[in-house]
């Protein structure tokens, strides 16, 4: 495993991609030693090789997963568990309380990263439209939760 952070994020509007940026900044202030990445650009495999993972996702439509998080999680479902032992995480989850299914794809990577073995180093924040300052808040924190 490696000692670098990994931020990876789900997004239809862009807002998750900007938090995941917004954390890096952070990271890197703390320095860390950071990677960011969309979640289609990863795997199941890349990804147990990180000791640290944040995870930045958005809910969309009707609780579903954004178009570029879905292949990945679907990976992640049908991954051996386990997979993940060794990875401390933590989510942040984006949604609108406007919808039934507020933040729910954040509260699966919670459940499946969990399921797969990982450590999760803080609690899930589930933020509303209205994100900043929330956000930036539980970054800092957990950054400082997590071992590099």
């Amino acid at each position: 495993m490696t000692g670098k952070l990994l931020i990876m994020y789900g997004t239809e509007t862009g807002n998750s991609e900007y938090l995941a940026m917004d954390a890096e900044k952070l990271a890197s202030e703390h320095g860390m030693d950071v990677q960011v990445n969309a979640m289609d650009e990863l795997s199941v495999d890349e990804i147990s090789t990180y000791e640290n993972v944040v995870i930045v996702c958005s809910t969309w439509g009707d609780g579903e997963q954004p178009d570029n998080a879905q292949e990945l999680f679907d990976d992640f479902t049908d991954s051996p568990d386990g997979c993940m032992e060794g990875v401390n995480f933590a989510v942040l989850a984006l949604g609108d309380s406007a919808f039934d299914m507020f933040c729910q794809s954040g509260i699966e990577w919670d459940e499946i990263f969990e399921k797969k073995g990982g450590n999760r180093v803080n609690k899930r924040i589930d933020c509303d439209t209205d994100y900043e300052d929330y956000a930036e808040e539980w970054i800092d924190e957990t950054l400082k939760l997590m071992k590099v």
